[in-house]
């Protein structure tokens, strides 16, 4: 038997005898070997999103090449959009009551189906509920963080299991250096997988195109944040909080709307800061944990990250009871006393207006006392001055003082008098200090 009696032996159906290639029949048999789902052009399987396509034309390749002799590469991406239509199916639905793992789906109520059905994301991590305790991982959270933090920690991971953004929070962990926080990082990407984007907080709040990295992924890990400081913050705050679609930008693609529930994790040696943002809406929706210093003389583990790793069932069960005790809460996270300071020292070291108002001997508040913009302004100038500080624009100024009048008891009035029978905007209830001839 020659060789093209031999290929006769296994003739497909979606090939005519002069060899022609019927679209359609190759699609139908192909899906029923490969079972996939096509959403928003993206190919899906039980196991989640195909993270690289070139395993499916690879797979289409072995079916065709012995039955064609050429322009074989044009036909495999030709059938590749083929199969795109033929699998397409509508959005998969966000399930936050059920976390899709490796050996099937676990609810959050503790039920347990070995079943896999098609998901947004599955996790890489299959559950064992009679995995022992993660010994090195919590040996290493408590050398990293201070014991009243790591609850924080763990609900906010649990938080990232579910597609859901109502926590409305984004974590940062700081640090001086060398601590080996960013292990959490590997640690996180040996159960999430493809469910987790490394990038840049930068990146995501300034190139247009960033944003669309972030659909179908649970979690996005800084871990080494830019100090610089943010041009502007709409598009971090969004998605922190965001419950609805939002604009989607790919190159060559026309913008689309799609909702995102990704959840940041970042680890720096300072915190996020913006420009131009002083808001509480920005500060508000971090959770700015520190860690302990370095001990003097400790010795790093080279392979820490693989024995971490290797606990990695016992830490998806560690990261599952902060979900439900986060989920017991309402979604309200475990902040301690040191975390909440840690977001305060972040405002005054970002906005130095804060204190200077608390400052002694600039200005006083006093409720018959009433101050110009100008002098206010003036007198914040000559504190900065005096403690080596830049100060912020007039505008970024009055637009604080202004936001902020009624948490100082302040009163807006443009009826403040200057002398030579001028009067200027300025508030009722505060006095500056500082003698005329200073400012």
């Amino acid at each position: 038997m020659n060789e093209n009696e031999e290929l006769q032996s296994g003739f497909p159906d979606w090939l005519t005898e002069d060899y022609k290639l019927m679209e359609p029949v190759f699609c139908q048999a192909f899906l029923r070997e490969h079972p996939m789902r096509c959403i928003r052009g993206r190919f899906y399987t039980v196991d989640g999103p195909v993270a690289d396509e070139s395993s499916l034309k690879q797979k289409i390749y072995e079916e065709i090449s012995p039955w064609l002799e050429t322009k074989i590469a044009r036909k495999v991406d030709e059938l590749l959009n083929a199969l795109r239509m033929a699998a397409y199916s509508e959005p998969i639905a966000l399930e936050c009551d059920r976390i899709h793992v490796a050996n099937g789906t676990l609810f959050v109520d503790g039920r347990f189906s070995p079943e896999k059905i098609y998901c947004n994301n599955r996790l890489t991590v299959n559950y064992r509920p009679d995995t022992p305790p993660p010994e090195k991982w919590l040996r290493f959270l408590s050398e990293l963080l201070y014991p009243e933090d790591i609850p924080t920690l763990q609900e906010y991971l649990g938080y990232c299991l579910l597609p859901t953004t109502k926590g409305q929070k984004m974590l940062m962990l700081i640090g001086r250096g060398g601590e080996g926080k960013s292990r959490i990082g590997l640690v996180m990407r040996s159960i999430f997988g493809d469910s987790m984007n490394t990038t840049s907080i930068q990146k995501v709040e300034n190139n247009r195109f960033s944003r669309a990295d972030l659909e179908s992924k649970l979690l996005m890990v800084d871990d080494d944040m830019d100090m610089s400081a943010l041009p502007k913050t709409n598009y971090i705050k969004s998605i922190v909080t965001s419950e609805c679609k939002m604009d989607m930008e790919r190159k060559g693609v026309q913008s689309y709307q799609s909702q995102l529930y990704v959840r940041f994790l970042c680890f720096g040696n300072g915190a996020l800061t913006a420009l131009h943002d002083r808001s509480d809406g920005f500060f508000r929706r971090q959770i700015v944990l520190t860690t302990k210093d370095k001990p003097p003389g400790r010795m790093d583990d080279p392979f820490l990250s693989e024995k971490l790793i290797a606990e990695r069932e016992g830490i998806f069960l560690w990261c599952l009871e902060g979900l439900h005790r986060l989920l017991v809460n309402n979604y309200r996270f475990t902040i301690s006393d040191r975390a909440k300071e840690n977001i305060s020292v972040v405002v005054r070291e970002a906005n130095n207006i804060v204190d200077f108002l608390t400052s002694a001997g600039y200005v006083q508040f006093k409720a018959d006392s009433e101050a110009a913009t100008r002098d206010l302004y003036a007198a914040y100038k000559v504190w900065c001055e005096d403690n080596a500080e830049n100060p912020l624009s007039p505008k970024s100024f009055s637009g604080f003082i202004a936001q902020n009048a009624d948490a100082y008891r302040l009163e807006a009035t443009n009826n403040v008098y200057i002398g030579s029978g001028k009067r200027c905007r300025g508030y009722l209830g505060i006095e500056v200090l500082i003698r005329p001839t200073a400012l």
